[in-house]
């Protein structure tokens, strides 16, 4: 990896710790921020660790409930970072308040800014099709002068056969990716990275669901006003609307419903009175 004596990345001697996690709806989410999970994946970059990072809001906690392969992905990852400002607010009313969320087309820009500097390599696994991918290299490569994307593939929507799979194992391999990022949504991307992970060199996976269409410009993002009022559902479910009411009316309210349970037993739990040893 090149390095720029400004360059953001430090020196790590130690194994890279995993930040504490707290439960949301039986999900484990790190009580984490961006600046925080940057420095985590440079430091895994450092070091070649291997890990692998889901980003998750409501309808990934939801859907984990029905999908045992979403549910073991995400039990196995290296880190759940609270992507939805519904997982960000269910931390607060928990006792851990953060400043924001970690999203994932966010998080995926302020690497690619460090990444510029740093010279980390990235390779990209998704897009709708190969020319949006080659789209979103373009965007990239122009929105952050320096950044250093060794490789791409955009996989059909089928499941990959056997030979195919082991292909891309050894494509990504040959690039000598430090990160790769995977966009091909939820629960795909979970199950692909939690089954990959062992035969990928590179240190760090992360899957960004619809950033790869955000940073391509070919999907517009909600206006910061709604993301923060945690609306950007809303604004979604308005530019795709056939494609999202289903996910959004099952999952958003079965999520209030679980939390709110959770949350009375945890109050519950904290109101209960303690004796000391006699």
């Amino acid at each position: 990896m090149v390095m720029r004596p400004d360059s953001p990345v430090q020196s790590y001697a130690a194994p890279v710790a995993r930040p504490a996690t707290v439960d949301v709806v039986d999900v484990p989410i790190a009580v984490i921020d961006y600046e925080r999970t940057l420095r985590w994946i440079d430091a895994m970059v450092a070091e070649r660790e291997r890990g692998y990072v889901c980003v998750c809001n409501v309808h990934t906690v939801m859907a984990s409930q029905e999908d045992p392969g979403l549910r073991t992905a995400l039990l196995s990852s290296s880190l759940n970072v609270p992507d939805g400002q519904p997982i960000v607010w269910a931390l607060g009313a928990l006792g851990h308040r953060l400043p924001d969320r970690v999203y994932g087309p966010e998080l995926m820009a302020r690497a690619c800014a460090r990444a510029a500097i740093s010279g980390q390599r990235f390779y990209l696994y998704g897009g709708r099709d190969q020319d949006a991918l080659i789209q979103l290299g373009t965007t990239l490569r122009r929105r952050f002068p320096g950044i250093n994307i060794v490789g791409g593939y955009a996989p059909p929507f089928r499941t990959l056969s056997e030979e195919e799979r082991v292909a891309v194992a050894e494509a990504i391999n040959e690039s000598e990716a430090d990160v790769v990022w995977v966009g091909i949504g939820v629960p795909k991307q979970e199950k692909w990275m939690a089954s990959l992970r062992p035969h990928l060199e590179a240190p760090v996976l992360v899957g960004v669901g619809a950033a790869f269409d955000f940073l391509a410009d070919l999907v517009p993002q909600a206006p910061p006003m709604l993301q923060k009022a945690g609306l950007e559902w809303a604004f979604r479910l308005a530019q795709e609307p056939r494609r999202l009411w289903r996910r959004y009316l099952r999952y958003n309210p079965r999520f209030v419903a679980a939390f709110a349970r959770q949350l009375a037993a945890h109050r519950a739990a904290s109101e209960k009175p303690r004796f000391p040893n006699p």
